[in-house]
């Protein structure tokens, strides 16, 4: 059985789980900005929570290629306060902050927060993982390669499916090693890879049940959608679902979602159709 400890509660990932986006940065790519007071981030939280989110992923350091940078201080002042808002109002809400940053994970689960979602796996801060083990919260690991303000420049694979795979193990084993038992990996699907790539990597995401970990797909609404169909974001729902029932095929146990409706919907459907098998 796969299932990860949240605040003293097993979740079962046999049966994949969903995840809402909660940006509260200004300048993410679909929806930065939109959630700027207290009345717009508890509304958005409750129709997540309403339309089937097990967690709930907040961020406060925009991630999309070629963001701005930020300071630590300024991420955990613009997250901690969200953070224990969500907790009061919500109590037994499973939010995940998604950051690199020891510091601010650390101020987050001390304020509520049950899950570390890090998109540098650790390298970006050298005591993030040490400091996920001393927490003892789940900690989800993604591959990328160099920032968020390089990584475009990182996309030259000798064997792109080899490659991911080798990273995500051996951070795997650093986690381990320091002590952190409940891990999830991302295969990264929009970090450091071309369209073509992403696709690629979709495509062989089956592969990665030789890690034997639960594993996160995170598509929703990015360019790998947008480019192939020449639509912007706020017009690539349909496609993200068709992607998101594609990654449930593959393996997917979470879905990291804007839209957690539509989402919720896919894997009802997956359920259904393996259950008749």
């Amino acid at each position: 059985m796969r299932s990860i400890n949240c605040k003293g509660k097993l979740i079962d990932l046999n049966t994949p789980k969903v995840m809402g986006i909660l940006n509260i940065t200004p300048d993410s790519f679909y929806d930065g900005g939109s959630y700027k007071n207290e009345q717009d981030i508890l509304k958005q939280a409750e129709k997540m929570l309403a339309d089937g989110a097990t967690f709930i992923d907040v961020g406060a350091y925009s991630s999309r290629p070629g963001a701005k940078d930020i300071s630590v201080d300024e991420e955990c002042s613009r997250l901690i306060p969200v953070v224990e808002l969500l907790v009061k109002t919500f109590p037994d809400i499973l939010l995940s902050i998604d950051s690199f940053r020891a510091k601010v994970a650390s101020e987050a689960v001390s304020a509520g927060a049950a899950l570390v979602n890090d998109i540098s796996a650790g390298l970006l801060d050298e005591q993030m993982l040490q400091t996920v083990s001393e927490l003892q919260v789940p900690y989800i690991l993604m591959h990328m390669r160099g920032t968020p303000q390089t990584m475009k420049t990182r996309t030259q694979y000798e064997d792109l499916i080899q490659e991911v795979i080798l990273y995500l193990s051996e951070r795997v084993a650093a986690a381990r090693a320091l002590g952190i038992n409940d891990i999830v990996v991302d295969p990264g699907l929009g970090f450091a890879k071309t369209v073509s790539q992403n696709f690629e990597l979709l495509n062989a995401t089956n592969q990665f049940q030789i890690l034997d970990l639960p594993m996160l797909v995170g598509l929703s609404r990015k360019s790998m959608i947008t480019k192939i169909l020449d639509i912007d974001a706020q017009s690539a729902l349909n496609g993200t679902t068709v992607l998101n029932t594609i990654a449930l095929q593959k393996g997917a146990s979470i879905l990291r979602v804007h839209d957690v409706k539509e989402a919720m919907e896919a894997v009802k459907l997956y359920e259904a159709l393996i259950a008749s098998v």
